[in-house]
């Protein structure tokens, strides 16, 4: 399955804010530890709620901890 064609910074974002822990980031958005851990690898889209969410707690707008990576188009 490939990666999803968002790119993420919640983890310079956690560190950033104190050296947040991906459960500490989790209990704040009503999410589990792994989902964290998933969508930070890549491996996983939040749902856009989620993604506003994670925006909030860390006070900054969707655009700076979320990423397109645009596809090229197919032939």
């Amino acid at each position: 399955m490939a990666a999803p064609p968002i790119s993420n910074t919640i983890r310079r974002l956690r560190f950033d804010h104190d050296e947040m822990t991906q459960q500490e980031l989790a209990d704040r958005i009503g999410m589990t530890r792994q989902t964290i851990a998933a969508i930070e690898q890549n491996k996983y889209s939040p749902s856009l709620e989620a993604a506003f969410r994670i925006a909030e707690v860390f006070g900054v707008p969707i655009g700076e901890v979320f990423q397109w990576k645009a596809q090229p188009p197919k032939s």
